[in-house]
């Protein structure tokens, strides 16, 4: 690094629990940091929600107090990048910016009949996104907006409709531009975006209904989106993507032999590849980065049911989340029954939205905890089963990474050696690395090596029986 280069970096890192505001100097240090909690709604079941216009504020405010804590060094600021929940979509009026809609959440499932008359389209949506359909993804949820939402519908009669990643809003309004911009990554996740030609497919907007007049226009990852007034300055906002994207680079360039697993309300497995070709045939594509000329990919898996499962479970037994007796559970209990985790419907590799949720076999609320905690351990196994790669090292992150027994569990069933990263703003660094290529630090708290554990593992292959067998039967 040049000792001369005090160039400061402002990442913006917009949750599903809450909006973040980090600045980094080009040592990779963390000079300034804060974050504003963010609610979601949850007004029926399958229907999960934010207030648009108070993730506008949460950012806001976020902004304003990082730069007030840098004081004189404000001035530092050369650039800023935004990562936000990839597959959540939003309306809103192409002339003022305002919100038409919610926030549809990527949780969100209101859509998911629709998606089931599309399943004889299954191979050819395939080929064209690089995702399987389901009804976490944009489409749907963009149609549904365009059928049921009367400003929405005011709004395109009078042609002053945009709508589309809540990436696309969210860098609109913090710039106070009339653009509508999107990247690969939030872009790919509508399920309208073609991977080949890396642009909307026209194909795709006829089935769903989506006009493409009233879409963001698709760009790099690496733009010019406009710049960020706030608190007297004019920060350029020069990356904008998701934010598993992101966190692939929490190390810088990600590391060719490893899979990086980011545990948070959902849990993200990703590891590079080459180009956009899938190499297996139930996980997904990605664009995860690009900018003239350059493009890179990766293979991902995802488990919807993660932390979201947890918390299905605390509000069921009226429990925190992740209790402090979580850890002397999860080293107690020999003989948990076994959890089908459906919550937020089942991802990669097994794509089925409408499993119910159910124990199998008895137990106590220590017991079926460590079996919801298990149900997240063999979803990613069976991910990492169906990547085939032979990684020799998983790297986790995310806040469920924190616990030492969830993070040598996974060894142990998987049998690859788990380092727990000690980095908890995997999102906001990588976007950090990705506008200033600043110094990166392996950032590992723990490694965890695998140890013989034949109980666990006949739970495992308990669990996918009856997984195969539920599966058949529908």
């Amino acid at each position: 690094m040049n000792p001369a280069n005090h160039s400061l970096y402002l990442a913006l890192d917009q949750g599903g629990h809450a909006s973040r505001a980090l600045v980094f100097d080009q040592s990779g240090k963390i000079v300034a940091q804060t974050h504003q909690k963010i609610e979601t709604q949850y007004p029926q079941c399958d229907w999960v929600e934010h207030d648009a216009e108070a993730l506008v504020t949460s950012l806001q405010w976020a902004m304003q107090d990082v730069i007030f804590q840098l004081g004189r060094q404000k001035n530092k600021i050369i650039a800023a990048g935004l990562a936000t929940q990839r597959s959540s979509i939003v309306s809103w009026h192409r002339k003022s910016g305002r919100a038409l809609s919610k926030v549809i959440s990527w949780q969100d499932r209101r859509a998911a009949d629709f998606m089931q008359t599309l399943e004889k389209q299954r191979t050819d949506i395939r080929k064209r996104t690089g995702l399987f359909p389901s009804p976490h993804y944009g489409a749907s949820k963009l149609r549904w907006s365009l059928l049921h939402l009367p400003e929405v519908q005011k709004a395109q009669k009078e042609s002053m409709l945009f709508m589309g990643p809540l990436a696309s809003f969210l860098s609109a309004r913090l710039t106070q531009t009339e653009r509508a911009l999107s990247d690969p990554a939030n872009a790919a996740r509508t399920l309208l975006w073609n991977i080949k030609t890396e642009n909307w497919d026209t194909n795709l907007l006829k089935r769903f209904g989506i006009p493409l007049s009233i879409l963001p226009f698709c760009v790099n990852s690496s733009s010019d989106f406009g710049r960020i007034a706030v608190s007297g300055l004019n920060i350029p906002l020069k990356l904008v993507t998701g934010d598993q994207s992101a966190a692939l680079f929490q190390e810088g360039p990600p590391r060719k032999h490893a899979i990086y697993i980011n545990i948070g309300t959902g849990a993200f497995l990703q590891k590079m590849i080459k180009d956009q070709e899938t190499e297996t045939s139930r996980l997904l594509s990605s664009v995860v980065f690009s900018e003239k000329n350059h493009r890179q990919y990766a293979l991902e898996g995802t488990v919807n049911g993660a932390g979201a499962a947890l918390f299905w479970f605390s509000k069921e037994n009226q429990i925190a989340p992740w209790p402090k007796e979580a850890e002397d559970w999860l080293q107690k209990t020999l003989t948990p029954p076994i959890f089908i985790n459906g919550i937020g419907g089942v991802g990669s590799p097994f794509w089925e939205p409408h499993i119910r949720s159910r124990f199998i076999g008895k137990g106590n609320t220590a017991a079926r905890f460590t079996a919801v905690v298990e149900s997240i351990l063999f979803l990613i196994k069976a991910n990492l089963d169906e990547m085939n790669q032979s990684p020799k090292i998983l790297i986790l992150s995310g806040g469920l990474s924190a616990s030492d027994l969830l993070c040598q569990k996974l060894a142990n069933l998987s049998g690859t050696p788990v380092l727990q990263s000690k980095e908890q703003e995997a999102t906001a660094r990588g976007l950090a690395y990705l506008l200033g290529k600043i110094e990166v630090k392996t950032s590992v708290s723990k490694n965890f090596s695998p140890q013989p554990a034949p109980q666990l593992q006949s739970r495992y292959l308990q669990w996918l029986k009856t997984m195969m067998s539920l599966l058949n039967r529908r």
